[in-house]
């Protein structure tokens, strides 16, 4: 099965789940909490709104011209290309250093994976609807995957740790944003691809760790010594296994 339809599969999984979470459940949460679900998608819905008003414009062209005449015509350094990863490895090193976190490492993952099947469908449906062409000329160029990927894991990050570390949380942001500004510095992405791929991430992420989507499945519950961490190099992927005696 290749990635394309596992992360199909999955989508399908999450929409399952949210179509079984009944209106009781939804009600039963407090005002307080409701209200803390608005304030979080200020923001991303800001983001999204901000680069659809500025696609395509005068004013996003003027912004690609001026880094382009600053950086010259052939610049490109590839550091966005593993700065969009590093939130989520943020998250596992400090699983691992023992770092009180808001979930379990299980959970973690599960939010994880979650959120970044919505984010990187969605922006994945937008491209091909859009069939936006890139500075350099190549197509599918609204929203940045890149981006929306990297502000998912910052997000993900920032949920599970806002309450016990605010440096480790918002660290993933300023990885988010490097990730952003360099796919516009490489010519890869206009300004409003970057600015509704962020909205996206952050966006698909709160709304996943409000929901709580499989919020009772964790098969790994009471074996806080044993971590399990997915890894990816050089186009494989694994696990990595750690043990605490």
């Amino acid at each position: 099965m290749n990635i394309q339809m596992i992360k199909f599969s999955l989508f399908l999984i999450f929409l399952f789940s949210i179509n079984n979470v009944s209106i009781a459940e939804i009600s039963n949460k407090d005002s307080s909490s409701s209200n803390e679900i608005y304030s979080k998608l200020i923001i991303p819905l800001s983001l999204i709104s901000t680069g659809l008003i500025v696609n395509k414009s005068t004013f996003e062209k003027s912004v690609n011209s001026d880094i382009i005449d600053y950086v010259g015509p052939n610049y490109y350094f590839g550091i966005d290309d593993y700065t969009q990863h590093i939130p989520f490895i943020e998250m596992y090193i400090a699983d691992i250093a023992g770092v009180e976190a808001k979930n379990h490492w299980f959970d973690q993952t599960k939010y994880l994976l979650i959120s970044n099947i919505i984010s990187s469908g969605t922006t994945l449906t937008l491209k091909k609807l859009t069939k936006k062409q890139r500075p350099v000329g190549a197509d599918d160029s609204f929203p940045s995957g890149h981006t929306t990927e990297a502000f998912t894991n910052a997000t993900v990050l920032y949920n599970e740790f806002s309450q016990t570390s605010d440096i480790l949380a918002y660290s993933g942001y300023a990885f988010a944003v490097t990730t952003g500004a360099f796919r516009m510095i490489n010519n890869r992405h206009w300004l409003s691809d970057v600015l509704v791929g962020a909205g996206i991430g952050m966006l698909a992420t709160e709304l996943v760790y409000y929901i709580e989507p499989f919020k009772d499945f964790n098969p790994f519950i009471d074996t806080d010594n044993i971590t399990l961490i997915p890894s990816y190099n050089n186009s494989e992927y694994g696990l990595y296994f750690s043990y605490k005696f």
